[in-house]
């Protein structure tokens, strides 16, 4: 599960992570309050205007954007909650603003001149070494995966111990490798310490900040301040049920509708760019679906698992949202009976197909527990249903489907 940059702030605010002051409005017209209010927050009027949306690539699509005055953060507001976003890592339809964020603007100290003192800073899993990983780089603000890329010598890497976690004295020695200094490494210490801290508690996938940054020398702060002024969290979906704290900030209206209506009825379902629909019961037999569609140069439409005791409303919801993707225009079922029998699969199958109303070719392929008496009532079931056809194995389903798809 995936959050926005307001509730991630929030997230790293709860473990003394220090983010900049902000503010979350759902209209252009609360845009100047929201700015008075952090303004009066702050010795100075600049303020940056966010889109919350769950792509990235946001301040080169004119979605990010600093502002000085009341009318300017209005301007802003106004402008994102009219317009679509676009950006590499959307399609080309782009995608609603629903929800913006105003927050405190930021001075960043130069590293060097023209080189703003930004880094990045995140944990996850290392799938290599089976370890939950610290990840960190002087190169923040940027994409990292362009940096881990190009220059991977840039990237520090400490493996977190599965019992004790990051260790102080770890911390310690990627805030000297990163270039920390004076007061800095105490503070970059404690920020590591503390994320570290955060994506064990909440079971995240992903805990990343980006950029880390330092803010110029004060008086009060003679070494500059280290804060997190932009983050990202992902959430293992299978410890949502004991964080319902977490759960509570999904957003749907950020989700595919299909995907959402999928995961209240059990199943698991998610939209890809095909022309096949597919479904399947088990994950793993899902995914071999998939790719023998792909063997006979077919593309799948989704990858949909309706598990291993599907019910036969589960089955004609799952109809239904296959069908609700207007590029499909075939659907391959594949099941394999084992705790559920092949007789009551295949009744359930007629059933929600008759009342759904089939006009694209629907091929079903059964294997397991009362295997004959399944394809029995398919084949009963085809003077009723002229579109449904049966296969003998999962390589005879594929061929049927892609050939009846042209």
């Amino acid at each position: 599960m995936k959050i926005h940059e307001y509730q991630a702030r929030d997230l790293l605010a709860a473990y003394n992570i220090p983010v900049p002051a902000g503010e979350l409005i759902t209209a252009a017209d609360q845009a100047t309050q929201a700015y008075k209010t952090i303004a009066d927050s702050q010795e100075s009027t600049l303020a940056v205007v966010k889109a919350q949306v769950f792509a990235g690539g946001r301040g080169k699509a004119g979605f990010v954007k600093l502002v000085n005055t009341p009318e300017e953060a209005h301007e802003a507001a106004k402008f994102m909650f009219s317009n679509k976003m676009v950006s590499a890592q959307t399609d080309a339809d782009g995608l609603d603003v629903n929800k913006v964020l105003m927050a405190a603007g930021v001075d960043i100290a130069d590293r060097e001149p023209g080189k703003p003192d930004e880094y990045y800073l995140a944990i996850t899993t290392d799938r290599n070494t089976r370890q939950n990983t610290l990840i960190a780089s002087r190169e923040g603000g940027v994409e990292i995966e362009q940096v881990a890329h190009d220059t991977p010598e840039r990237i520090i890497k400490q493996p977190l111990h599965p019992i004790l976690g990051l260790q102080p004295y770890q911390a310690r020695d990627v805030a000297f490798a990163l270039g920390f200094k004076g007061k800095q490494i105490n503070q970059a210490v404690k920020i590591m310490l503390n994320l570290a801290k955060l994506y064990t508690d909440k079971d995240c996938s992903i805990a990343e900040i980006n950029p880390l940054i330092v803010t110029p020398p004060t008086t009060a702060h003679p070494d500059g301040q280290v804060i997190a002024i932009d983050a990202k969290f992902n959430f293992d979906d299978n410890a949502l049920f004991r964080h319902k704290d977490i759960a509570a900030l999904f957003d749907p209206t950020e989700e595919n509708p299909a995907e959402v209506r999928a995961e209240k009825m059990g199943l698991t379902y998610i939209a890809l760019d095909g022309n096949i629909g597919c479904l399947v019961n088990g994950a793993g037999l899902a995914m071999a679906t998939m790719d023998t569609i792909k063997l006979f140069d077919g593309e799948p439409a989704n990858f949909l698992d309706v598990g291993g005791s599907a019910t036969e409303e589960a089955v004609t919801e799952a109809f239904r949202i296959i069908l609700s993707d207007k590029a499909v225009n075939g659907i391959l079922v594949n099941i394999f009976g084992g705790i559920m029998r092949c007789d009551i699969i295949a009744q359930g199958i007629v059933n929600a197909a008759k009342e759904i109303g089939f006009s694209i070719p629907l091929v079903v392929r059964l294997e397991g527990t009362n295997v004959d008496a399944g394809r029995k009532i398919l084949e009963q079931a085809a003077a009723d249903l002229p579109t449904l056809q049966s296969a003998s194995d999962l390589g005879d389903a594929a061929q049927k489907v892609v050939a009846a798809v042209g």
